[in-house]
């Protein structure tokens, strides 16, 4: 910021390391801070996160101008468009990465310090100008007030300077209690909303730039081949059409407008290579590879948890049941298809780009490698998203590298664009997974043993390797929910298969979670079904010692009125996420001549510790909530001989606004370091749907999504 006064106060993520005055008239340090307080009174604050719909570009800078007690409608917000690892997301060890729920988590203590550390420092100044003690003082919104009542504007205080300003260490500040938050924990209108819902806000697949052109790809079919001849003199002929460029795995069209480039990419004859793999592979052959592995593996499972002798436990339980569970792969179906401009320097070692992207680090990585560059030669401008799911998280971003290839061939600069089609055909998906449930029950009806297998790839090794060659075995994106951390069970395990990547995958909504909590609360009404229990309360007997889980139950039980549901078709589940917790039951119709399951109503109690936007969070909740009625019920890829049966959303349903039920939400009031709530109303939806549908009509479905000719393949079994 250049030419005005005011405070730099420069935070790392252990807290303030300085601070800067600047006179009226002078330039701005250029520093990275996470805060400035000009002398017009505005506040700006850095967004070190990426917004896709989940309002972190709001809740965050709520907590740092909470502790400094800013008014809110001072406050000015920054998105962070670089790699400045000072701000980096401490859940993924300070690399930029917006994932997992991870924002409010991760940057709650740092952003409560350094808007403390600011706070005190204003404190100071206004000690020393008036003469008086600091502790005599007291701050309003944007202001510090006197013992007498007089109010010194945060601005002025900027403007006085900061010359013999004591800095105080993180951790020596004080934070504000609970109960004096005025900002954290209140509805807080957000800030992205007006522009979305005006048609204002600008996403990547909006940038247009001047003598700016567009690039149509036509990617290989099937991963791993190459584009071995090209006939491409019709296109290159057409109206507008300034290039075909080749690329490692693609060839593009590269046009004065959008649809000139897909109209001429149409007519391209391009020979692909026949030597990849994955020619050999399709979805029905790879579940029936991994349930033989979930069998009987071929190597020594990779333990992902494990407690006491779950082995010994059920071999010596009353009664054994084993299952096994089946899902297929997901396809992310964010709104905005992939897209990116780039504009490459005249000499080809540095680029201005616009991406929506999850992660400033790994699309600055992106581009430095495809142009073979140093950091400081990438500008990049983050982009709202228009849905993200993990779809934009990859390591290497090749809709990035396909803009940067093109723009450097035709010297101008490139919008590249996918169509919903291309987005399909070269989706990374959440992985088919085939999972084998062991349990066993006593005499009285309690659980003894559990054993969950989980025979799925690594995501990690595929979009991330360097990060697998770190944490192998243990894939978290694979294998989240299938720890079982909020039940006592004395004797459990939860082991990993690591199955032959037969597809492109991906970190998806809810990870793991998405198709472990499936089988696992599945199983759990299995076996409570077994001990002749209610459902409910076998699982209440597991949550002994977890009273906020307790809770949780008990309260979801209440909201639906479970323990009265007479011939109600409902469903029980309680699958968290992480740290949080959610105890859900839906409320199901099915017609028996489709095969077509209709929800009527879903009730979900969650924990996700301290909240800081109530209505957000709720937001949240339910919209997760609704991608799991998707997930379980249509959301299906198919492949076959290597490529993507699937094409659009005519062929790769989501769920509908009229199919979406009531959903009723409570959030549990705790004093407690917040955990992640973005994914959390997800898990727990496909199998209360599943134990709905045991309910109604005493037959269980095993195999994710539960589509009409499953159902009505089910029923006639």
């Amino acid at each position: 910021m250049k030419a005005s006064a005011g405070l730099s106060f420069v935070v790392g993520a252990g807290g303030l390391l300085s601070v800067d005055a600047q006179a009226a008239g002078s330039e701005m340090l250029k520093v990275n801070p996470w805060m400035t307080i000009r002398a017009d009174g505005k506040i700006s604050i850095i967004f070190p996160s990426t917004e896709m719909g989940q309002s972190s570009y709001s809740t965050l800078p709520q907590i740092l101008a909470e502790e400094l007690d800013a008014d809110w409608g001072d406050v000015v917000i920054e998105q962070l468009n670089e790699d400045d690892r000072t701000f980096g997301n401490p859940a993924f060890g300070g690399v930029l990465y917006t994932a997992g729920s991870t924002g409010v988590e991760g940057y709650f203590d740092p952003m409560r310090k350094a808007g403390a550390q600011a706070r005190d420092v204003l404190l100071q100044i206004a000690a020393r100008e008036i003469g008086v003690d600091k502790k005599t003082l007291m701050t309003a919104p944007s202001a510090v007030v006197t013992q007498d009542g007089t109010r010194i504007s945060y601005g002025d205080l900027a403007a006085a300077g900061a010359e013999g300003i004591q800095i105080p260490g993180a951790d020596d500040v004080p934070l504000k209690p609970v109960d004096a938050f005025r900002i954290i924990g209140h509805d807080i209108p957000r800030r992205d909303v007006p522009a979305k819902s005006t048609g204002k806000a600008v996403y990547a697949i909006d940038v247009t730039l001047p003598d700016m052109a567009y690039a149509c790809i036509q990617r290989a079919p099937v991963e791993g081949e190459r584009p071995v001849a090209v006939q491409d003199d019709e296109a290159r002929a057409m109206p507008g059409v300034l290039d075909i460029v080749a690329l490692p795995d693609a060839v593009a069209v590269v046009a004065e407008t959008y649809w000139s480039a897909l109209l001429a990419r149409g007519t391209l004859d391009i020979t692909w290579s026949e030597t990849s793999p994955f020619r050999a592979h399709g979805s029905e052959a790879t579940m029936a590879l991994y349930a033989a592995e979930a069998e009987s593996p071929s190597e020594t499972p990779a333990v992902w948890a494990k407690k006491g002798d779950a082995s010994a436990a059920i071999s010596g339980a009353d009664t054994r049941l084993t299952q096994t569970y089946l899902s297929d792969y997901a396809y992310h179906a964010q709104i905005e298809p992939m897209a990116a401009v780039a504009h490459v320097d005249a000499d080809g070692k540095g680029a201005e780009v616009w991406a929506g992207t999850q992660t400033q680090s790994w699309t600055t990585n992106t581009v430095m490698d495809v142009l073979e560059t140093t950091r400081d030669r990438v500008r990049l401008n983050m982009m709202t998203m228009g849905g993200g799911f993990g779809r934009r998280t990859a390591f290497v971003q090749d809709y990035v590298r396909d803009a940067l290839l093109c723009s450097k061939s035709v010297g101008r600069p490139v919008k590249v664009i996918w169509t919903r089609e291309d987005d399909v055909k070269n989706g990374v998906f959440r992985p088919l997974a085939v999972q084998r449930m062991s349990g066993g029950v006593s005499t009285d009806g309690m659980l003894q043993g559990f054993h969950h297998r989980v025979a799925t790839p690594t995501v990690i090794g595929f979009f991330n390797p360097g990060r697998w060659n770190a944490v192998k075995p243990n894939d978290v994106i694979s294998m989240r929910g299938a720890e079982s951390k909020f039940y006592s069970i004395p004797d459990f395990l939860a082991d990993h298969v690591i199955t032959e990547r037969q597809a492109r995958l991906s970190p998806y909504r809810g990870i793991g979670a998405a198709y472990t909590g499936f089988a696992a609360e599945a199983f759990m009404d299995e076996l409570a079904e077994a001990a002749g229990r209610d459902p409910l309360d076998f699982r209440l007997d597991l949550v002994e010692d977890n009273l906020r889980g307790r809770h949780l139950l008990g309260k979801v039980a209440e909201m639906s009125d479970w323990r009265n549901r007479g011939d109600r078709a409902m469903g029980l589940a309680f699958a968290g996420y992480h740290s949080s917790m959610a105890a859900g039951v839906v409320e199901i119709a099915l017609d028996r001549n489709s095969g077509e399951i209709s929800l009527k109503h879903i009730w979900v109690a969650a924990d996700a510790g301290l909240i800081v936007s109530p209505d957000n969070a709720h937001n949240q909740i339910e919209g997760a909530a609704v991608f799991g009625i998707s997930c379980a019920l249509t959301e299906r890829i198919d492949i076959e001989a290597g490529e993507v049966v699937q094409n659009n959303y005519w062929d790769y349903e989501i769920t509908r606004a009229h199919q979406v039920p009531p959903i009723d939400v409570y959030m549990a009031q705790v004093n407690a370091h917040p955990t992640g709530v973005g994914e959390l109303g997800l898990p727990f939806v496909p199998p209360a749907i599943a134990n709905a549908f045991h309910a109604l009509t005493g037959k269980r479905l095993r195999h994710m999504p539960f589509t009409p000719d499953r159902v009505l393949e089910v029923l006639n079994s």
